[in-house]
């Protein structure tokens, strides 16, 4: 089957990882619905807050997929056949399955298919028979952001003028109430993946030099985030831990002069928000793909560590070295470049793509 020429889609593109995953679609949901009559988004439960808040998506389903996720759901015949029919139902034309360089989208173009969609389109390295349209290869070493925008292309699908690809979400909720309104620096200290933050005693030290070079210091976490939030902020910083839902925590890095976060969703949140972010990045996943995207940034963490490319989840070296080892001059340093006056912005985002 050929794509729809004469009349525009209805397409469905599919994410199904975490929150920053779904953020770093952004750009390739923008595209896909210039071009759709209708632009659906499959998530997982943990993207799809995320996806809620992309600008052009018109519906946002769900599937707990169990082959993602750093704790899949066992595989049930009840769970798939309520994705089908959920499939059917929405009459898709085409749809695009976007997943990370390493990860094959071939279970879900099968599902796809069976659902009686007739039109797919992903990156695949493994031969996919009769379970894709458009089989395209990514470029080599191509940010998370671009191979996806990249495969929309491929699909037909372009950014509508004046776009100009950046991650982006919907105007978020007025924050002062929880912040306060004078200036800010924020410092989110965790992660769903430990080996990509630091540990809660050098975030805490962290946060005490920040406060000492006289910034005022919020720190940010989830709900089950509490404790490590609280330790993290102690008698230095403002303890937001647990009482924001994302678009609440969009508005909070909104209002940031700078962000100091590890690899994790916040930090895509921030660049969507467009605040610049000291990025904490432990090599376990190449910075090349999940840097900040489109803002001005910094990487800190030693890119050669023993850990570079492992995709650990846990350090596996003693003491944390690649992030912890980082020092406060250091941070301040970044802190400090992110701060100046926004002319020198390109600057730091080239030195932050760099580093």
């Amino acid at each position: 089957m050929t794509p729809t020429r004469f009349r525009r889609p209805r397409t469905l593109v599919v994410r199904l990882d975490s929150a920053g995953d779904v953020l770093l679609a952004g750009p390739a949901v923008r595209a896909v619905a210039a071009g759709s009559a209708h632009t659906a988004l499959l998530c997982g439960p943990q993207g799809a807050a995320a996806g809620r808040m992309l600008p052009g998506v018109d519906d946002v389903l769900t599937y707990d997929a169990p082959w993602v996720g750093l704790e899949p759901p066992p595989i049930t015949r009840t769970a798939t056949r309520r994705l089908m029919e959920t499939l059917t139902a929405g009459r898709f034309d085409r749809a695009l399955v976007l997943v990370s360089y390493h990860q094959s989208p071939l279970p879900a173009a099968l599902l796809l298919k069976l659902a009686g969609i007739g039109w797919t389109a992903a990156d695949s390295e493994d031969y996919p028979g009769a379970l894709l349209d458009l089989r395209h290869r990514r470029l080599p070493h191509r940010h998370e952001a671009l191979a996806a925008l990249d495969l929309a292309r491929a699909a037909g699908f372009a950014l509508p003028p004046g776009d100009d690809g950046a991650l982006r979400v919907t105007p978020p909720p007025p924050t002062t109430r929880l912040t306060g309104p004078e200036p800010y620096v924020v410092v989110h200290p965790g992660a769903a993946v430990p080996a990509r933050a630091w540990s809660p005693g050098r975030a805490a030290r962290a946060v005490a030099a920040l406060s000492a070079e006289g910034y005022r210091v919020v720190v940010t976490g989830g709900r089950a985030e509490r404790e490590l939030t609280a330790r993290v902020a102690g008698r230095h910083a403002l303890d937001l831990g647990g009482a924001t839902d994302l678009p609440q925590l969009a508005g909070v890095l909104a209002g940031a002069r700078v962000v100091v976060a590890g690899n994790t969703g916040p930090a895509h949140l921030a660049a969507a928000v467009g605040t610049p972010v000291v990025s904490l990045f432990a090599p376990v996943v190449p910075a090349e793909r999940w840097a900040p995207y489109g803002v001005p940034h910094l990487l800190l963490g030693d890119p050669h560590a023993a850990c570079a490319d492992t995709r650990a989840r846990h350090c596996p070296v003693p003491g944390h070295p690649c992030l912890d080892a980082i020092g406060d001059a250091e941070v301040l340093a970044a802190v400090a470049a992110l701060t100046d006056d926004r002319a020198d912005q390109g600057e730091h985002t080239e030195r932050g793509a760099t580093v």
